[in-house]
C-alpha cells in the first residue's frame, strides 16, 4: 500500500486528496448522506465518483476524500453494499484498509519523532484524532 502512496505522490506531486481526485479524473461531490455515512465512492459509466457530507469539518472532509480515494486505488469493483447485501464476506478489511491508504497519503513525508505520540503526528497531519483506535486495532 505504501508504494501505490508513493507512486501516486510522485506522479502527481501532491499528497492532497483533492488536488489527486482531480488528476485522477475522480468527480468530487458535497451531499448530505444521512447521520451514519460520511463518505462514499462510486463508479458509473465509466466515471469515478467521491462523495463527501457536506457538513463534516474540513478536516473530516480532507480525511473522508483521502479514504474513498484509497478504495478507488486498492478497492476497485468492490462494492461495500453489495457486499453487506449479498454475501457473508466483512467489508470491514476494505474500511481498514481505506483508513490505513489515508493515513499513509496524508503524512507521508511526515513521522513520528523521537519522544512523539501518534497523537501529535495525527494532529500535525489534520487527521482526526479518533482514527487513532481504528488505525491500531
Amino acid at each position: 500500500m505504501d508504494d501505490i502512496v508513493k507512486k501516486l505522490i510522485r506522479k502527481h506531486k501532491t499528497n492532497d486528496p483533492f488536488s489527486l481526485a482531480r488528476c485522477l479524473n475522480i468527480n468530487i461531490r458535497f451531499a448530505d448522506l444521512g447521520k451514519n455515512t460520511r463518505g462514499i465512492y462510486h463508479k458509473a459509466l465509466q466515471r469515478r465518483f467521491i462523495i463527501i457530507h457536506n457538513d463534516l469539518s474540513p478536516e473530516w472532509q480532507r480525511f473522508i476524500c483521502a479514504h474513498e480515494l484509497g478504495h478507488d486505488r486498492l478497492h476497485r469493483g468492490v462494492n461495500r453494499f453489495f457486499i453487506e447485501e449479498h454475501s457473508f464476506f466483512n467489508p470491514g478489511k476494505f474500511e481498514r484498509q481505506a483508513n490505513e491508504f489515508a493515513v499513509s497519503l496524508l503524512t507521508a513525508g511526515d513521522s513520528i519523532s523521537s519522544g512523539e505520540s501518534i497523537h501529535e503526528l495525527f494532529r500535525r497531519n489534520h487527521i482526526p484524532l479518533e482514527l487513532i483506535n481504528h488505525i491500531q486495532n
